[in-house]
């Protein structure tokens, strides 16, 4: 437990050196594109707007299964959140960061569709870069506004991984 509480402390004494007026608003509105409102909003965007029901049923299914995963796992584990100097207020317990694992479940499934059902490659490839791009920014915006350590958000990050192989794996066997 040493060891990981050395990590984490070192990764958010790194991280603490960008902090700046400017920094953290852009830390906060990246911090968002993770939070449940806006997964949400877009899920039910993808619903209304996707041509493919099918697809548009699995995106709400996965954000749905990865978010009750990340509730199940963080009453299991319990860990109390880094006590540090925190921008915004958090609630909850902080293994596994549910922003990086939600986060990563969900635009890990857009990654994922967007490679199967896009051919055009001047947009597959940007849209994949900007979204994976973007999983690793939440998480850094986690740590970033002290709400979560270093470990909450690589776990969250691996377990969402995981989570997202048994997933397609399942929903696309057929």
């Amino acid at each position: 437990m040493n060891l990981i509480n050395t990590i984490d402390e070192a990764i958010y004494n790194l991280i603490i050196k960008l902090m700046t007026i400017n920094t953290t608003a852009i830390m906060i509105f990246i911090s968002f594109l993770g939070s449940a409102v806006a997964l949400i909003t877009l899920t039910i965007g993808f619903v209304l707007l996707l041509k493919n029901k099918r697809d548009s049923k699995y995106i709400a299914i996965n954000l749905t299964l990865v978010f009750v995963l990340n509730r199940i796992i963080k009453t299991i584990i319990a860990r109390p959140r880094p006590q540090i100097l925190r921008l915004v207020q958090e609630d909850g317990y902080s293994f596994p960061s549910g922003h990086s694992m939600v986060s990563m479940g969900f635009y890990g499934f857009l990654i994922y569709l967007i490679f199967k059902n896009i051919q055009n490659k001047k947009l597959k490839y940007p849209l994949i870069i900007f979204l994976s791009i973007l999983i690793l920014l939440i998480g850094i915006s986690r740590i970033y506004l002290g709400v979560h350590y270093f470990t909450d958000v690589i776990g969250g990050f691996i377990i969402a991984i995981i989570y997202l192989i048994v997933f397609i794996k399942f929903i696309y066997q057929n």
